[in-house]
């Protein structure tokens, strides 16, 4: 069975497909600023992209053609398909969080959301009038269990699919970047965030600080072994300027072992030229995806790595990456 990803680039999303030793890449929804994109676990030919101002584009024949899910907002800064029931959901800025229950032909906003007691502290540092929705993270295992990112404002909690909410939870870094569950440990999950990286072993109720042995603690995305709940990873880089300025990085990816993060290296470039936005854990591997477009992976979680070769359409930029198998 051959591989496939799915890449946003912050203006269309990217199809790319194992092709002998490369990977070819198509381009579709060029121009629509999707900025972020989720997958279907039941189906890799069902993809939901978010756009910047246009709001929820779905396809279901692999990005062939697109359809408007008609989300009533338009600016689309995070998107989750739940592997526990199928639902939908859609985060956005100004902050607010949509369900479908239909694949994306209905919505409902999760008002409460917008309840909880810190709301009026909420505030994105480059745009401060205003906040965004950066990441939802629907259990793997319990439908009814769902982690919502705001940046910049915290790390929030339902456990009735986003019926009511606990408010920022005890431990979490506030200005969440990303989150991720292990498939096979129910209530583990990660978190990546402005002032360093977190895990949690109680569903996401309580979580505990990881930053021993890294030097940088503005982390981006995290990663994991979907075979060992203690082994995962990070992007990180010195903070928001080096991370997203458009100039050197500062960036590294590390490995945490036994609660200790080391800096990777093996054949990565040195130093990194590019921002790693997007990492995706693979048995016994990962993959990461950087701010200009390359791609490398490590196959012995890692040690070593190797740069993609991408050859049709040229992938200049990438914001989001994601596996359909």
């Amino acid at each position: 069975m051959t591989t496939r990803f799915y890449a946003a680039t912050g203006d269309g999303i990217a199809r790319l497909d194992e092709a002998g030793d490369a990977w070819e890449v198509e381009l579709s929804l060029s121009g629509s600023g999707a900025q972020c994109l989720a997958l279907d676990p039941a189906d890799a030919d069902t993809v939901y992209a978010g756009l910047r101002e246009g709001g929820v584009r779905r396809t279901t024949d692999g990005g062939r053609t697109w359809v408007d899910c008609a989300l009533p907002a338009p600016g689309v800064f995070s998107l989750a398909v739940s592997a526990a029931d199928g639902a939908v959901y859609a985060g956005t800025e100004p902050s607010a969080l949509y369900r479908s229950d239909d694949r994306g032909g209905t919505w409902r906003e999760l008002e409460s959301l917008l309840e909880l007691p810190s709301r009026p502290t909420w505030s994105f540092p480059p745009r401060p009038w205003t906040s965004h929705v950066r990441w939802i993270a629907p259990s793997l295992h319990d439908a009814d269990v769902l982690l919502v990112g705001i940046e910049l404002g915290g790390l929030m909690r339902s456990s009735d699919g986003g019926e009511t909410w606990a408010d920022h939870r005890p431990g979490a870094q506030p200005d969440v970047h990303s989150l991720a569950w292990h498939p096979r440990v129910p209530g583990r999950a990660y978190e990546a965030g402005g002032g360093g990286a977190a895990w949690s072993d109680d569903g996401g109720e309580t979580w505990h600080p990881a930053d021993e042995g890294r030097d940088r603690n503005y982390t981006w995305s995290v990663a994991l072994d979907p075979d060992d709940p203690e082994l995962w990873y990070v992007s990180a880089s010195t903070g928001p300027y080096a991370a997203h300025g458009g100039g050197d990085p500062q960036a590294m990816i590390y490995r945490c072992r036994e609660g200790t993060w080391s800096a990777l290296a093996g054949g990565l470039p040195e130093p990194l030229s590019a921002m790693p936005y997007a990492l995706v854990a693979m048995d016994g591997g990962l993959v990461a995806g950087f701010a200009d477009g390359q791609i490398w992976a490590t196959a012995d979680r890692g040690d070593t790595w190797q740069a993609y070769a991408l050859q049709g359409d040229a992938l200049t930029e990438l914001h989001a990456l994601a596996c359909a198998g």
